[in-house]
């Protein structure tokens, strides 16, 4: 059971999420962090951000800033952090250079790890020769036994040695018991995991250059950070045998390991861009709210007891639990993701939705400034029913502030003789007879028009809506009508009115 708030260690639960600033923040990525917040905030635990930096050739400030930008605005906040700091940090990993070189000349003093001169040309080809014959690519231990003179010899001539951990000081292979050289732990997603210890080669620690090895980084940073669980994708389990054993050498607690599924397209590949927006940054930019997104990948991966699928953060640490969580590939649907922002943008305050929804207007040339705020709630609430992304209300917006709506070419199922003018004639007596047209009237006028015509569905009101809109489709009829108000609705009647007549 993981609602609990101790580990098997009696220690407060900590978990992390270590994102490395080398992109935007991906699906997947976004995904780990919210299982990670949602498993901490249901067992009161702490949920600390940790930026994996250590990658120079390709992380940018930029990218950690709008990384956790990009968590703000999913609203998954931290409690330990390099913005905020806390009791274990530094939280970069650019910060922690000394603490790695300080453990790792620790497993060189315990015998446990050991300098290799070996260049990268020569581990290059007997890695390629080792997978050329279908063997695990690992080292083969040649400057474990190096003597003293032998490595005073490379120093002198200037060769900067990485550092090795040897697997053997933790693990001893004994070829007779096999069971031996298994290293096993229980993932809490997955279940039991077995490695075998023959397949891991002495690996690397600290590079040549002295920067810390992904591996050994992440061991001591979860260490120090007193971190219980961890929670992460699983094109990391692989990584988890060598943690595991350094973890032993240093005498650390092993946290407890859950290995999430990968997120694929729709058609059972990679997720990639094909398949739509890959980031949090990119749906962001295509008018998803936030709550839409969380609750979303919080179905990616996971599922309630009840088959529930619209659920606010608030259930969703209530009802969070790894034991739900499955074993197969998740498959990011871009279209359940747009019907879920549309249910969210229906169920809106009005007034915030209007505050989102500005900018995608302004992105559209539609100037808003100077305009009634009521007003222009009015117009968004028209529309939100019609519109499953924010970008897409530019598509019904512009009714309200066009002033010449009249369709080029004429419009295919609209016959402007007979009926259609009939309707029309009808409908601008009606109105011109009010002095204020609200919803209801605009309601009780179509309904009129429809008892003494006989007229329904399209024949009486696609007449009305491509004669004040332009267009064959948007928003309910009374909506326009109020809002546009009375004297544009009777103008753009005479005005429709006039172009057909010129016309037929």
């Amino acid at each position: 059971m993981d609602n609990q708030r101790h580990n098997n260690h009696g220690e407060l639960i900590r978990v992390r999420f270590a994102p490395s600033p080398t992109g935007h923040l991906h699906i997947g990525n976004a995904r780990t962090a919210l299982f990670n917040w949602l498993f901490a905030r249901k067992n009161n635990g702490s949920f600390i951000l940790r930026i994996e930096d250590t990658d120079f050739d390709r992380v940018k400030k930029e990218y950690e800033d709008n990384i956790l930008k990009d968590l703000k605005w999913l609203e998954l906040n931290w409690d330990e952090g390099p913005d905020c700091g806390g009791n274990y940090g530094p939280y970069r990993q650019s910060e922690r250079i000394n603490i790695y070189k300080e453990y790792a000349n620790k497993l060189l003093s315990e015998g446990k790890a050991y300098k290799c001169f070996c260049p990268e040309e020569e581990l290059e080809k007997k890695r390629k020769e080792s997978l050329s014959k279908g063997l695990p690519p690992r080292y083969d231990g040649k400057c474990r036994y190096l003597s003293g003179e032998d490595i005073i010899s490379y120093e002198k001539q200037g060769i900067k040695p990485s550092i090795r951990f040897e697997v053997e000081s933790v693990l001893p292979f004994n070829k007779l018991k096999a069971h031996d050289g298994l290293i096993e732990f229980e993932d809490m997603v997955r279940g039991k995991m077995t490695f075998k210890g023959s397949d891991i080669g002495d690996f690397v620690i600290l590079r040549s250059d002295g920067v810390s090895a992904y591996n050994f980084a992440a061991v001591v940073d979860d260490a120090l950070m007193k971190i219980t669980h961890v929670i992460r994708g699983e094109d990391h389990l692989s990584n988890t045998p060598r943690q595991i054993l350094l973890n032993q050498a240093m005498g650390f607690d092993i946290p407890c390991f859950a290995h999430l599924s990968m997120i694929l397209g729709y058609d059972k590949t990679l997720l990639s861009k094909r398949h739509g927006a890959t980031s949090v940054k990119e749906l962001k930019e295509e008018g998803y709210l936030p709550e839409a997104v969380v609750n979303y990948l919080l179905l990616l991966g996971w599922s309630s007891e009840n088959g529930r699928e619209i659920m606010p953060m608030f259930d969703a640490i209530k009802n969070f639990s790894l034991e739900r969580v499955s074993k197969s590939p998740a498959v990011f649907d871009i279209k359940k993701l747009r019907w879920m922002n549309s249910s969210y943008i229906k169920n809106k305050d009005i007034t915030e939705l209007t505050e989102l929804a500005s900018p995608f207007l302004a992105k559209k040339c539609i100037s808003i400034e100077g305009i009634d705020k009521n007003w222009l709630c009015k117009i968004v609430d028209a529309v939100r029913d019609n519109i499953q992304t924010l970008s897409d209300i530019d598509k019904y917006t512009g009714i309200f502030f066009d002033e010449l709506p009249v369709p080029s070419p004429p419009l295919k199922g609209v016959e402007w003789e007979g009926e259609a003018d009939e309707v029309l004639k009808l409908f601008k007596e009606k109105i011109e007879k009010e002095e204020n047209i609200a919803e209801d009237v605009a309601d009780k006028i179509i309904r009129s028009i429809k008892e003494k015509t006989g007229l329904k569905g399209k024949k009486l009101m696609m007449p009305i809506r491509v004669a004040i809109t332009g267009k064959t489709e948007g928003p309910e009829l009374k909506k326009i009508v109020a809002i546009l108000g009375k004297e544009r609705v009777i103008k753009r009647i005479n005005l429709i009115q006039e172009f057909y007549k010129h016309l037929l």
